[in-house]
């Protein structure tokens, strides 16, 4: 009877990648789907949509929490069975979910999906790495690539549509059929390796995990509700953030000393893997801080109704498929490290040609740079994950994707608290900074009043209403004038921060699947 190791060689690697797909497309997707339909879940639920946020929240930090431990539970309980384990625990949270009469349930559910979510894009990026060959790995890693790019992007515009034409609900019911598909490719075409058997009797190191899940849950905890409390000005997102550092501190020298690390940073020996968890924390600070950016100035400062908004961010998801698989295809055949830069380059001018907007701008002067940054974004993660996870043993692979997984969210976690922050602060300073020269003394300011009050009486307004009126509408020009301002700057902000960390590329060796191909050219 042949092993299951033999059977997993003799089974097509693209059926083994569609399998993985299924379950992180789902996993990736939920993390932005329900954003847009939080203000209906407050409305059915009876409860404030900052009490409704919590259903983000609990999933993010669980979420958070049991992705660094992939490795350990992958290697402790085998992949097979933790990957069919945590899409049914995932989906069947998801139909609990859909089903959840007060706001504490749906939160109490929340986290069971963010915990058994926690593992997939970890695991299939490891199952990945391993059914294919080196020259063949750009190509897996572009069709999974493109599955952690485009889901977050098309989240809010199913979101919206869900919530728009059946009910919020739905936003967790449609992980049901893509759950119990995966289930089933699951079972039929992934095994375990043999060495992740050898490993399965190590013993449990509760304090690892104790320090992790500590350190982990309150440093999200912070990232997410620290904009909200007004940061350190809030007591409990200092303690919390004291918490966090003391525990993750503990936890690295904790983890260097035990024997069965449940994280295990020895991978940080690698150079090329070093730079490139780096540079993918780099990578979610600026993808998900400009996400944050481009809905809000779309409906608070161009009127887009949030449907439009999630369809105006789509050209980027397109930029994306269209250039995922021609990267995964050219990652074997050229110098990654090339592509990782232009790449780089790339989407750092696309922020800053973002930052050339102002309030006139229209739905194509946001469709190329989009599109454009949708193909850079691709430039970045297939070449990136090729080059860093190249040098890594297989024995060590799922404790390296998953922290891998780890920094990119937390760098997203990060861009996008900062962003949230900066621009509320750069906003108020603009404001009153604008708002000092709209004064009586200034002729452009009193001539745009008067012409403005004048309109007001002239469609029926008495003087007392139509000056009321102008005023208002007056410090509304001054608002949007700010709030642009602000937003352009923090575009131009992201892009110089892509092509500071550029240099860092010459520090990554070269892959040996593209050292092959360039060989063979010669």
């Amino acid at each position: 009877m042949p092993s299951m190791s033999d059977q997993q060689r003799h089974i097509n690697p693209w059926l083994i990648a569609v399998s993985v797909m299924f379950a992180t497309f789902m996993e990736v997707l939920d993390t932005t789907v329900v954003n847009v339909s939080l203000p209906h879940i407050a409305g059915s639920l009876s409860s404030t949509i900052d009490e409704a946020t919590w259903a983000l929240t609990s999933y993010l930090v669980a979420n958070a929490i049991i992705l660094p431990m992939t490795g350990w539970l992958a290697s402790t309980f085998g992949r097979k069975r933790l990957i069919m384990g945590a899409v049914l625990g995932f989906t069947a949270s998801s139909f609990l979910c859909g089903l959840a009469p007060n706001l504490a349930s749906l939160v109490v559910f929340r986290i069971i999906q963010g915990a058994t979510g926690g593992v997939m894009q970890p695991l299939s990026q490891a199952v990945l790495l391993e059914a294919f060959p080196p020259k063949d790995r750009g190509k897996a890693m572009g069709f999974w690539g493109l599955g952690i790019v485009v889901a977050p992007i098309l989240g809010p515009v199913l979101g919206g549509w869900l919530t728009d034409t059946y009910s919020w609900r739905w936003v967790f019911y449609i992980n049901i059929p893509v759950g119990m598909a995966s289930l089933v490719m699951t079972q039929l075409y992934i095994f375990d390796p043999p060495y992740l058997k050898a490993n399965a009797g190590r013993g449990v190191d509760y304090w690892g995990i104790g320090m992790l899940a500590v350190g982990i849950g309150a440093l999200q905890f912070v990232l997410d509700k620290g904009q909200q409390d007004d940061w350190f000005e809030s007591n409990l997102i200092t303690i919390l953030a004291v918490v966090s550092a003391v525990s993750l501190v503990a936890l690295v020298v904790h983890q260097l000393t035990s024997r069965a690390p449940i994280v295990d940073l020895r991978v940080f020996k690698v150079r090329s893997y070093a730079v490139g968890v780096f540079l993918m924390t780099i990578v979610g600070f600026v993808m998900y801080g400009s996400m944050v950016l481009l809905p809000i100035m779309l409906q608070t400062l161009l009127g887009y109704p949030p449907l439009q908004a999630g369809i105006a961010l789509a050209p980027r998801g397109l930029g994306s498929f269209i250039m995922m698989p021609m990267t995964g295809a050219l990652v074997g055949r050229v110098d990654a490290r090339k592509l990782l830069t232009i790449g780089l380059v790339v989407g750092g001018g696309t922020m800053i040609w973002l930052s050339r907007m102002n309030l006139n701008a229209g739905y194509w002067d946001l469709f190329w740079p989009q599109v454009i940054q949708g193909m850079a974004m691709s430039m970045l993660f297939v070449p990136m994950t090729t080059i860093a996870m190249d040098a890594i043993p297989r024995e060590q692979m799922g404790y390296a994707t998953s922290l891998f997984s780890l920094m990119r969210n937390i760098g997203g976690s990060v861009g996008i608290a900062m962003t949230s922050t900066l621009l509320a602060r750069h906003t108020q300073q603009t404001t009153s900074l604008y708002g000092a020269n709209v004064t009586a003394m200034d002729p452009t300011s009193q001539a745009l009043f008067y012409q403005m009050r004048g309109a007001f009486m002239a469609a029926g307004a008495d003087i007392t209403t139509a000056t009321d009126r102008a005023y208002a509408a007056l410090f509304g020009m001054v608002m949007r004038q700010a709030s642009i301002v602000s937003f352009v700057g923090l575009f131009q902000i992201l892009g110089i921060v892509f092509l500071v960390v550029t240099p860092l590329v010459l520090l990554m060796k070269r892959p040996r699947a593209s050292s092959g191909a360039s060989a063979a050219a010669h």
